[in-house]
């Protein structure tokens, strides 16, 4: 995946959040098309250590958030927070619309 133009971002967020009239509605629209297209699991690392990036999910507080887990343990990173190898996975575009949504 190559770094994409603002315009291509916002070409993809315009396509997640065409119905949403809030935050919360555009949120959602961008999680429904991570949750479509991006392909899981993957391997990344954080903080130096190789976590696999089980699911995604959406906080009751508005959040996206990667279902991450080690060996038994499990941790939820914020998607913004969160690490990309590379190559990124597909559908990982989407990571970078959402970071764009978010400002």
């Amino acid at each position: 995946m190559g770094v994409l133009q603002a315009a291509e971002l916002e070409a993809m967020i315009e396509e997640a959040t065409v119905d949403a009239y809030n935050d919360d509605e555009q949120v959602t629209g961008l999680f429904t098309m991570l949750e479509e297209y991006l392909a899981l699991p993957f391997t990344t690392a954080v903080v130096g250590v190789e976590v696999s990036v089980d699911g995604i999910d959406l906080t009751p507080d508005g959040r996206i958030v990667a279902l991450c887990s080690r060996g038994g343990m499990r941790q939820t990173i914020g998607v913004l927070e969160l690490p990309l190898p590379s190559p990124a996975p597909e559908g990982a575009e989407w990571i970078e619309a959402y970071r764009h949504w978010a400002g």
